[in-house]
């Protein structure tokens, strides 16, 4: 996606995340057990916070985060943030350096893809703490799909192996998309095709994504095959993403 696009994602989703969070600040978040909307408005303010510092110091603000004041408004903090990561994006371009997490990527453009993302599934946290959940764009969803099994599942997991795993392989699929997800005792590997599978997991854009990111039930994708392939699927994705 155009990184245009990423940041009109950004620039649209987070005032439906503060609208929904408005007069709900101690209402409990179901999709991130132990937090109420203050915390998940706090938590995003702080994210935004900190791609602004990354891009202005070009390297990771360390110490982090700071002793934010305790009677600070959180729907202010996240609105006054909020403004000034946009204007940060509107500043800069996709190729203006920035500190990342992602060795190969060390610009603006990373973060406007990051944020995009991280607004859209917060927003659709704070919607569904209060049962009002609006749709997640189709073509934002499908990249995210790509985003979180490429860069946040893939990858080396010889710190956390496990054991029952032995190459079992998922296929991903969305729309035209497919991804397959090979699943090792200590790696997992992304492929844009494969041979056989052991299951498969689809549906439309936004339920694959929300699922992938804990955001929607079993019920909500189509599952096929071994139904413990995709469990384990489901279990490294909670580890990759904590």
């Amino acid at each position: 996606m155009e990184y245009a696009t990423y940041v009109g994602h950004v620039s649209e989703d987070g005032p439906r995340l503060a609208a929904a969070a408005e007069g709900k600040l101690s209402t409990a978040v179901p999709s991130c057990p132990g937090w109420t909307v203050h915390d998940l408005v706090s938590h995003v303010a702080e994210v935004y916070e900190h791609k602004i510092a990354c891009t202005e110091l070009r390297s990771a603000p360390d110490p982090w985060p700071p002793a934010w004041p305790s009677d600070r408004d959180p729907i202010e903090w996240f609105r006054d943030a909020h403004e000034r990561l946009l204007e940060m994006f509107e500043r800069s371009g996709p190729t203006s350096q920035s500190a990342t997490w992602w060795p190969p990527d060390q610009t603006v453009g990373f973060w406007a893809r990051r944020m995009a993302l991280e607004t859209v599934v917060h927003r659709v946290d704070a919607e569904q703490a209060i049962g009002q959940t609006s749709p997640v764009d189709a073509d934002l969803a499908t990249d995210g799909v790509d985003e979180i099994l490429r860069l946040m599942l893939a990858g080396d997991w010889s710190d956390e192996p496990d054991e029952a795993l032995k190459g079992e392989a998922v296929r991903v699929t969305t729309g035209d998309t497919a991804w397959w997800v090979t699943l090792d005792r200590d790696a997992v590997t992304i492929a844009d095709e494969g041979a056989d599978e052991n299951a498969i997991l689809g549906g439309a854009p936004p339920d694959v994504f929300l699922w992938l990111w804990g955001r929607a039930p079993d019920e909500q994708v189509t599952r096929s095959g071994d139904e413990g392939a995709i469990r384990s699927l489901r279990s490294r994705l909670v580890t990759a993403t904590q």
